[in-house]
């Protein structure tokens, strides 16, 4: 592979436009082709067999308009003091609401508050539509299923609402699944505040303008190629809406990272005296091989997400797959091309004085002999620290994040809170039981199943405590469905309303229907996020015992030992567990959520324990293949274990916080957005690698490696034989790269050296 991608980078460096115009029409069609022909994203949650899926299914083939999305209009007098009980304005701005409704397009119903106002108070209040205490009235609009709707569809909802004059003496608000389904995420600053500190850390690095602006403009340029191909993905598979996002945020992380490296090695080589050409080949050939295993363990990791049985989370691995898959290629293409383009003036407009060096890793050698000294001291202490932060994890709370937990400026959020605060927070997650009646004799008569099974059941549901009250059941015989909606008591993303739809399924339905030819289901979206949590809780150990296999088999595979990849996969179960850790304490327990701009705390979404650790995995394999590859390297040429690990500490430490310090800046600015879920990926994403650059990296790797001495290269005789040798980031030799075989001159005194050691 060396001798491939020598040619590769040095190929590339020496004919820059040509790849750089190859990659111009590459994206030029991929933006174009996604502007003309990409399919809208949209969120769904189908979760095959599971309960509420079967709910959905039974509804979707009885035509129901409750197997579609919903969507809400919530009414409220800006007065105080003005009641819709006996006000004529209120009856005919619902009755104009509803009018305009109707004429949009996949509507299927909307219900009629007006109506009922105008029946008297008590048919107001009967009817569910308007609040006990006449201040709320709610327009309920029944969509068409999701594989009929668009992102068109909210705008239209949403201009509507927005269109009520602010001076009608009204507060209109929306809310609904239809934002669920159609709401991207606001694009705000967050990739803006991560670019910006990631430049400043390069510059500070680098000590050079154009050096910086490398990995700057490589990342950019696959990004946009990346998050433009979501919607040609999405005729392959379902794309969630919030794929993009999360893509970008680890697009922007690992190009930024790999062309990190790729740029270190190059100046080392040009400063070593070869020409651009043969310094790029080279860099390819071998940090570009760390970018290629580090990358596609990643890819490997994520669409691992598959054998969590959740479509949703598969499609979202291939989405993010495919931008982390745009990085490598471009790490290894399109980053030798810039670095062609910028020839031997790479080191132009530094910020450092001349003949400035920032030495060649005396501190951390002093640093790794320290640790060394006081070995267990440190192995023991930070093996603690880790154990602490993830001790919060068994308190971890799976579900999803409700409207009420986004900020006030969001519509959602505010009809969110009307509708709470009018008729209670379960009416913001309503529970749709259907129950199958297909093996039902087909001439039964209506009244006789209405008394014998779904009588007994709505009344069996409406006596359970978590029940607040339960509408009108519809029977629908010739399709073999019963449907109504029960109410609960607790907001949706409440541990007690899964509680109560857990004991729905396992003790009323069962003692109601009894030996009846029936069965009850109950979707909707709170049941259904349940269900998703309970699917993920069941698959993960599963998931994380396959990842920890593969990450052993793999770093067997490269460092020819046991003991270096159990090590690595223990440590990366404590920097992933401290993140996990932190996201308990500051999510569910509310520590410091303030400062990241959390209105109130939140279960941790279903999938993020999942998504992190797949992505974390590549990500931690990126340093220790980066860092054991050096300590490798040197004690196969001296047999000296002590050595060997300070050496490796002292020559990777600077670009792997660099690197590290740039992650948690791209990571970090996700945590400014708006959105629950995105500050989730954001904070435990910076947690871990800062865990894992820091005090796993530069104190517990080189303090474990000290205490086991030699036998961290132990590897049975056996499997020696068998395994091949793989020198994954080592330097190959000249004519193994195809390069010149000349001897390589030393640096000469007034160039100015690397600021970076690798």
């Amino acid at each position: 592979m060396s001798a491939l991608l020598y040619r590769i980078g040095s190929g590339a460096a020496r004919h820059p436009w040509k790849v750089v115009g190859a990659w111009l029409i590459v994206a030029v069609a991929v933006v174009a082709g996604s502007a003309s022909f990409g399919r809208t994203l949209s969120d769904s949650f189908e979760v095959p067999g599971v309960d509420s899926q079967v709910a959905t299914d039974l509804l979707t083939a009885a035509g129901s308009a409750d197997a579609g999305l919903t969507a809400r209009v919530v009414v409220t007098p800006v007065d105080d003091a003005t009641s819709l009980f006996d006000s004529v304005p209120a009856r005919s701005l619902l009755a104009d609401i509803r009018s305009e409704l109707l004429e949009l397009p996949h509507v299927l119903a909307v219900s009629d508050p007006a109506t009922a106002l105008g029946a008297g108070a008590d048919a107001a209040i009967g009817s569910g539509g308007v609040s006990a205490d006449g201040r709320v009235a709610t327009v309920d609009v029944s969509y068409a299923e999701l594989d009929e709707l668009d992102r068109a569809d909210l705008e239209r909802f949403v201009e509507l609402v927005d269109s009520v004059p602010a001076d009608s003496g009204f507060q209109v608000e929306g809310g609904g699944d239809l934002f669920f389904a159609f709401d991207e995420p606001e694009q705000g600053s967050s990739e803006l505040v991560g670019i910006v500190i990631a430049m400043v850390v390069l510059l500070l690095a680098f000590g050079s303008v154009i050096a910086m602006g490398l990995p700057i403009g490589m990342a950019l340029f696959g990004l946009a190629v990346g998050v433009s191909s979501m919607s040609l993905v999405a005729y392959v598979i379902e794309v969630p809406s919030w794929a993009p996002q999360i893509g970008s945020m680890i697009g922007l992380g690992v190009g930024i990272d790999y062309a990190l490296f790729l740029v270190t090695r190059h100046r080392e080589f040009l400063h070593r005296g070869l020409d651009v050409a043969d310094a790029a080949g080279r860099a390819v050939a071998t940090a570009g091989q760390a970018v290629i295993f580090a990358g596609g363990t990643v890819v490997i990791a994520i669409l691992g997400l598959a054998v969590a049985g959740v479509p949703f989370m598969t499609a979202a691995g291939v989405a993010i797959s495919v931008i982390v898959l745009i990085m490598v290629v471009a790490s290894v293409t399109l980053l030798p091309a810039f670095l062609g383009i910028s020839g031997p003036w790479i080191d132009r407009f530094g910020i450092h004085r001349r003949g400035h060096s920032t030495g060649d890793g005396e501190g951390w050698q002093r640093w790794g002999r320290h640790v060394a000294s006081h070995a267990w001291t440190y192995a023991i202490g930070v093996t603690a620290l880790l154990i602490a932060l993830t001790a919060p994890v068994l308190a971890l709370d799976l579900g999803f994040p409700d409207d009420g937990a986004l900020p006030e400026s969001k519509m959602q959020r505010r009809a969110y809170d009307l509708v709470a605060e009018g008729f209670g927070p379960g009416v913001n997650g309503p529970l749709v039981v259907a129950v199958d009646l297909s093996a039902v004799a087909p001439g039964a008569d209506p009244a006789d199943v209405d008394a014998d099974i779904v009588a007994p059941l709505v009344a069996a549901v409406t006596a359970d405590p978590g029940i607040a009250s339960v509408g009108p059941a519809r029977i629908d015989l010739d399709n073999g469905v019963a449907t109504f909606v029960a109410l609960p008591t607790t907001a949706p993303q409440d541990d007690a309303t899964f509680a109560t739809v857990q004991r729905l399924r396992s003790d009323v339905f069962p003692a109601a229907i009894g030996d009846e030819s029936a069965t009850a289901h109950v979707g909707g979206s709170t049941a259904n996020f349940g269900d998703v949590a309970g699917r993920v809780t069941d698959r993960l150990p599963a998931f994380i015992g396959a990842v920890i296999v593969l990450s052993f088999l793999l770093l067997m595979f490269v460092f020819r030992s046991v003991l270096v990849p159990l090590k690595a996969a223990l440590l990366n179960l404590l920097s992933i567990g401290a993140a996990y850790g932190v996201l308990v304490m500051v999510f569910q327990w509310g520590w410091g959520k303030d400062l990241i701009g959390l209105e109130s705390t939140v279960p941790i979404v279903s999938f993020i324990p999942m998504f992190l650790f797949a992505i974390l995995f590549g990500l931690s394999m990126d340093y220790e293949v980066f860092l054991l590859s050096r300590v490798r390297e040197h004690y196969v040429a001296t047999g000296d274990n002590d050595e060997a690990v300070i050496h490796g500490l002292a020559t990777t430490a600077r670009v792997i916080t660099s690197a590290a310090l740039i992650m948690i800046s791209v990571f970090g600015g996700f945590v400014l957005g708006n959105d629950p879920t995105t500050k989730m990926f954001g904070l435990g994403l910076a947690t871990a690698i800062l865990v894992d650059a820091t005090i796993v990296r530069i104190v517990l790797v080189p303090a474990t490696m000290k205490l086991m001495g030699d036998a961290n290269w132990w590897l049975p005789a056996w499997l020696d034989r068998i395994l091949p040798n793989v020198d994954i980031d080592g330097e190959a030799g000249p004519a193994a790269l195809g390069a010149s075989t000349d001897p390589v001159p030393a640096p000469s005194e007034d160039r100015e050296p690397a600021t970076v050691g690798s």
